[in-house]
């Protein structure tokens, strides 16, 4: 007896003839896209009616995808990607600093015979 949890998922085999149907039907304009294709006939898997398409030789049917942009706008994005690592990378490092100035201030607190953090803030508060 398995303790595991059955893999439940189905393979779907389509026949040559229904991948020729739904290429033919895409062909006359029976679909707005390529989603419209997959949610007639339950058909799962994003890439597969567009890989028919492919395979059949009607890839020029599918809709292009063009991303016009304006001169000096892609390096734009560029320079604002690596502002955002460096960023984030400043970010992590103050982080880092934060952590190990309050883990200083906890063991000169100790040191210092205060006990914690909150005992300095009580004994020390307004009067440095």
């Amino acid at each position: 007896m398995q303790t595991g949890k059955l893999d439940k998922r189905v393979v779907r085999r389509y026949s040559e003839a229904f991948k020729v149907q739904v290429v033919r039907e895409y062909e006359a304009g029976e679909f707005t896209g390529l989603a419209d294709a997959h949610r007639k006939y339950g058909i799962r898997g994003n890439g597969t009616v567009a890989s028919w398409l492919k395979a059949y030789g009607k890839e020029h049917l599918m809709r292009k995808v063009m991303r016009v942009e304006a001169v000096g706008e892609a390096n734009r994005i560029q320079k604002l990607e690596r502002e955002v690592r460096q960023l984030k990378q400043a970010l992590g490092e103050a982080k880092l600093e934060t952590l190990v100035g309050e883990e200083f201030l906890k063991m000169a607190c100790e040191r210092g015979g205060l006990g914690g953090v909150e005992e300095f803030k009580k004994k020390f508060d307004g009067n440095l």
